[in-house]
Order: C-alpha cells, then structure tokens, then sequence
C-alpha cells in the first residue's frame, strides 16, 4: 500500500485525540501544588506545551498512519500494538503528575514512555523512513519533558512522599 490511508488516518488521529484529551483534562497548570512547586529556570512558561503538544500529537497521528498503511499484513499487528502501548503512556503521564501529584511516579512513567518511543520510531522507521523520522520531535520533546520531571522531582523532594505538599 503506498498513500497513507484515509481510515487508517482518522483511526490515529482518534487514538491520538484520546490521549491528548486524557492528558489535557488531567493537567492542572493552574494549581497551587503546581505552583508551590520548585522548578527550575529553564522551565518553558506553562503556554508553550499546548503549543508543542498540538502539533506533536498532529504528527504522531500522521507518521502512525503513514507507516500502518505502508507496513505489510505480517508486521501492521506489531506496529498498531506498538502505538497503543506509546498513547496509553502518553496520556498516563499527566495523572500522575498532577491528579497523584507524584513527580517520582510520573518520572518512572515518563522513562517508560521514552523507551516507548524509542521502540515505536524504530518500528516506524523500518515501515516508512519518512513516518519514522517525523516521529523525531516527539521523542526529543519527551526527552526535554523527563528531564525536566526530574529536575522537579530533585527539587522538591517532600512532593515524593507527600503528595499533597
């Protein structure tokens, strides 16, 4: 199959769309524990993620799509299994950290979603070079995201066994 698939495209923008709303409902910026939080001074300001998310989501819908209608019947199972385990961590990582208020379960989560992504742009990259190298920004702004979890979960120590700190 060489164009990218119409139904395969809208059922990855859906399993996409899922997980962004999952993670977004759960976010909570706004929050006093949030704020109370010690952060570090790279930190972007708290508008900068919808603005990288949205098009990062965009992206993952597209490069999923892309490759499922590339990838033979033998190894499309794989790569949809692959993209389900990817979103499900993806959309866990927001509970975590902000409805648990647990900065160190969110970053033990957030370093399974970077193996994750590691194994899904891999899989995306034998399917459609060009699927697996859009997937590059995502990976790299999750590599950013773990960082900066930690850099938290360092600071703030007290948020590790008090969640309600």
């Amino acid at each position: 199959m060489g164009s990218t698939s119409t139904k395969t495209l809208l059922r990855t923008a859906l399993a996409v769309t899922a997980a962004a709303a999952v993670g977004g409902l759960s976010t909570d910026a706004g929050s006093g524990w949030y704020g109370r939080l010690r952060k570090p001074s790279w930190q972007p300001p708290p508008q900068a993620f919808g603005l990288v998310w949205t098009p990062l989501y965009a992206t993952i819908a597209y490069a999923s799509a892309r490759a499922l209608s590339r990838a033979d019947d033998g190894s499309r199972p794989a790569l949809r299994w692959a993209l389900a385990v990817n979103l499900a961590l993806n959309a866990a990582w927001p509970p975590l950290f902000f409805r648990a208020r647990n900065p160190r379960l969110a970053l033990a989560e957030i370093l399974a979603l970077d193996v994750s992504n590691a194994l899904l742009t891999r899989r995306l990259l034998r399917e459609d070079r060009t699927a697996g190298l859009l997937l590059l920004p995502y990976t790299g702004w999750t590599v950013f995201a773990t960082a900066l979890n930690a850099a938290i979960a360092r600071r703030n120590p007290e948020a590790r066994h008090n969640p309600k700190v």
